[in-house]
């Protein structure tokens, strides 16, 4: 009876327990469904923020920039800075291993340095003026300059897309003009490359061998502290579905749920929305502008005047609550970005019907490349190609996932042949604050952003905005680059709007930042 008693209180022990195990089980998995398909894993070779995403979980950056977009010491212990400013000298801290547990050395910096400055903008504005990127010894590093850069930390821990991340010095020296297809970092995350299915889940495993730092988490900034031991990103195209998901609690975070369901998830008392950014999203349409009918300035004019962000904002939010008129080259709400386009787009279809005329399109068929699986970016595709058949245009509309997408833009080749026309895509306000990174304002040619405009005189004002610290002489110089932008126009801004996040409110952590950051993060 004993033995039968015993065996009874083990058993009823045991079935107890299992309910525990398994909701430990569940809090160590956080499931995550990303506003896109990952389908390429190189964050060199794509500006796409679905890239960079990935890229902030695997490998680590030099600097880190807070909450307040400061650059802090992240990989790196910190720096000294020569008198004449030419020379800057790093050591990284002690304890830096990658995935595949070789450590981590100046070489595989200055390799990472190298290939990052072949295809970002900052970079590339700092290897014009490099005499020379050296290692000096395991854990040292120097960068030594024809003339100072004030902004090198600033470039080292950008936050926005192409960031600079660490590879192995194997990666490092690959072509970066060639995709590469490693993923060894050494971040606070692995990834899981035999789990990925690309198109439908990505596997991201905490990293038992990363030492964060030890200060507080801020931003991009201080300690990296993994409190899940898993996360998992599901790749629902579908809004309703991943919506769905979310409320069923299959999933426990949604990184941009589309807007016109907020209010069904606002009514569900588990589910928490929250504004990550803000300063919100610059919209934009994006011109090819290597071939006609694009190539000319006129037309792309033209079509600038026709636009009215008014309708573009409310069919992307359908809410003014998360919308704003932003008729400039520069996100609005920072000191240097204000609506000051009204006058060259006045969205006056006859002016520009007559406009388009002048500048003698010849009835080229216009492709508009478009990702159905990003809610509010399809929407603008949809405005832009019902906008140009009004004005009098041939439109072909591709709509497809957002990975071919990015696959097809990189295509050089007529549209005809491949190629493309218009693209639509939006930028967190921190990218395009200022010319300084502002990416989609180059216009330097093949080196350009998808889309290679090219003006010398835009590029130029760039140039002496950098060189200059004086408040007076760089609000002057962003006049000029405004008025210059809207005279060739690089690309036709939509507005600016705020995305909300939505998650279960057994998640705790969630960083209000423009880039999802899944360290800090944990669940209930």
């Amino acid at each position: 009876m004993l033995k039968r008693r015993s065996l009874l209180a083990a058993t009823t022990a045991a079935a107890l327990a299992r309910p525990a195990i398994a909701q430990r089980a569940a809090a160590s998995v956080l499931r995550f469904i990303p506003h896109s398909n990952l389908a390429a894993v190189d964050p060199v070779a794509t500006s796409g923020y679905i890239v960079r995403n990935y890229g902030f979980m695997v490998y680590d950056t030099l600097y880190g920039v807070d909450t307040e977009f400061r650059p802090k010491p992240q990989m790196v212990e910190g720096h000294q800075l020569s008198a004449d400013g030419k020379v800057w000298s790093f050591r990284l801290r002690e304890g830096l291993r990658f995935h595949d547990n070789a450590p981590v050395r100046g070489v595989d910096c200055v390799a990472s340095i190298r290939r990052w400055g072949a295809r970002d903008t900052m970079g590339q504005t700092i290897m014009r003026i490099v005499d020379d990127i050296r290692a000096t010894s395991d854990r040292d590093f120097e960068i030594r300059l024809q003339r100072p850069f004030p902004l090198m930390l600033d470039a080292l821990g950008k936050l926005s897309t192409q960031a600079l991340f660490v590879v192995p010095e194997r990666v490092g020296t690959s072509d970066p003009m060639v995709p590469n297809t490693e993923t060894v970092g050494s971040g606070p995350f692995r990834f899981v490359r035999e789990e990925w299915v690309p198109g439908s889940r990505a596997v991201f495993a905490k990293f038992d061998g990363y030492v964060p730092r030890s200060e507080p988490p801020d931003g991009a900034a201080g300690g990296k502290r993994v409190l899940v031991e898993r996360v998992e990103w599901h790749i629902i195209p579908d809004p309703a579905t991943a919506s769905a998901a979310l409320q069923t609690g299959e999933v426990d975070w949604y990184e941009q749920p589309a807007f016109d369901l907020l209010p069904t998830l606002a009514r569900n008392r588990d589910i928490r929305i929250q504004i990550s950014d803000p300063i919100g999203s610059l919209a934009m349409i994006r011109f090819n502008h290597l071939h006609p009918p694009f190539d000319k300035p006129a037309v792309r004019r033209a079509v600038m005047m026709a636009v009215n962000q008014t309708d573009y904002l409310a069919a992307i939010t359908g809410n003014p609550q998360y919308a704003t008129l932003c008729r400039s080259f520069l996100v609005c709400g920072t000191p240097i970005g204000k609506d000051q386009g009204e006058a060259k787009m006045p969205a006056d279809l006859a002016a520009a019907r007559r406009a388009l005329a002048e500048a003698g399109y010849a009835g080229e068929t216009v492709v508009i490349i478009s990702p159905t699986d990003i809610p509010a970016t399809h929407t603008m595709g949809q405005v832009t190609a019902d906008l140009l058949r009004r004005l009098g245009m041939t439109v072909d509309f591709v709509a497809t996932d957002w990975g071919t997408v990015l696959a097809r833009r990189a295509n050089r080749n007529p549209p005809d042949r491949g190629g493309w026309s218009i693209f639509h895509t939006s930028w967190a306000g921190p990218d395009v604050a200022t010319p300084v990174i502002h990416l989609p304002l180059r216009t330097h040619g093949a080196q350009a952003w998808a889309g290679w405009p090219t003006d010398p005189v835009l590029e130029e004002l760039r140039d002496r905005f950098m060189d200059t610290a004086d408040a007076d002489q760089q609000a002057a110089l962003i006049a000029q680059i405004q008025a210059r932008a809207f005279e060739t126009v690089p690309f036709v801004p939509l507005g600016q709007f705020q995305q909300p996040t939505a998650f279960r409110r057994t998640v705790q952590g969630i960083a209000k930042a423009p880039v999802p950051f899944f360290w800090g993060v944990s669940k209930s």
